[in-house]
């Protein structure tokens, strides 16, 4: 249910015209396949058959984007995303305005990237909001590329690829990425350092730092590799994490299906990843069962045409 950076899917959910491919998956429709060729009746995902199907998968931009990586979606994606962040959290924009001056910042902000694949949302979203972030990913070859380019970033130049940009504030060691390898599963938020620790870049945050929440829990194209109780677990854990209650939020940006004809949940499993595609309804109906207050959401736009909608939900 991934699509587009290991991040996952969008796109129209005509029967007769689906194809998904896995950030870890968009959908593309006008390929003529019928739905039965991937997709099946609801069951719940295995994390062992999703984790074998993206170990398949290169890992770049374009294998976690499912090919959308070298148009215009991984740019209209992030900025969507900055926008919508900003929007909630005003106080995180490093702009200044002549209507709103900057205020002095009073403590290190601090972010968490769930199923982060290569790290696309922590370069290209939350580095560029966030003082310190944390990115969890459980394919090892993802992580180790994200790892590539976080090194690289601290000593740029040199160690970056043809194209490639350092990562913001890495190199002045202004922020920090800490990199987790593990499961949502199996993964606590407010126990981190119980997870396999990979390494850290730029700025060493101190122990009371590391331990005292997040501002933002990011959660983008990989909540469908959970079934509904993992996935209602995962927010109650999540919640409790979050650093300040009323401010703090937790983002899901995923594809939708649609609902049913009389506005019920509709959920679609794609074996082809071992993931589920869930419609509108389905998705609040797990944020009521989890106990989140959803206090924003808008569809992303400007995605390439025959990609499933792609929704983004703001959770406190």
């Amino acid at each position: 249910m991934l699509d587009r950076d290991g991040d996952h899917s969008v796109g129209k959910d005509s029967p007769s015209q689906l194809q998904v491919r896995g950030e870890r998956k968009l959908a593309r429709a006008g390929y003529g396949i019928g739905l039965d060729t991937f997709l099946s009746p609801f069951m719940d995902p295995d994390v062992d058959d999703g984790l074998e199907y993206w170990e398949t998968q290169p890992a770049s931009l374009d294998g976690v984007l499912g090919g959308f990586g070298n148009g215009s979606l991984p740019r209209i994606d992030s900025l969507g995303s900055r926008l919508f962040l900003l929007n909630l959290l005003p106080e995180l924009s490093t702009v200044p305005s002549a209507l709103r001056p900057l205020k002095p910042p009073t403590r290190r902000t601090r972010a968490l990237d769930v199923g982060a694949g290569i790290g696309r949302v922590t370069a290209d979203v939350l580095l560029h909001l966030i003082s310190d972030v944390v990115l969890l990913e459980p394919v090892d070859k993802f992580i180790q590329q994200a790892l590539s380019r976080g090194r690289a970033s601290a000593t740029p130049p040199a160690d970056l690829q043809p194209g490639q940009h350092p990562w913001h504030g890495i190199a002045a060691e202004k922020t920090s990425v800490t990199f987790l390898r593990g499961t949502l599963q199996d993964f606590d938020p407010a126990r981190p350092h119980h997870a396999t620790m990979i390494d850290r870049v730029g700025y060493n945050p101190t122990l009371t730092d590391a331990l005292s929440g997040f501002d933002v829990v990011w959660c983008q194209w990989c909540l469908g590799h959970l079934s509904d109780p993992d996935l209602v677990a995962f927010f109650k854990r999540s919640h409790a994490a979050l650093r300040e209650r009323g401010r703090s939020v937790i983002v899901v940006k995923e594809n939708l299906c649609t609902d049913e004809p009389d506005g019920t949940a509709c959920v679609v499993f794609d074996e082809q990843d071992s993931s589920l595609t869930r419609s509108d309804r389905a998705w609040k109906n797990v944020f009521e069962e989890a106990g989140l207050k959803l206090v924003n959401e808008q569809v992303q736009e400007g995605l390439p045409a025959g990609l499933y909608v792609v929704k983004m939900y703001a959770l406190r």
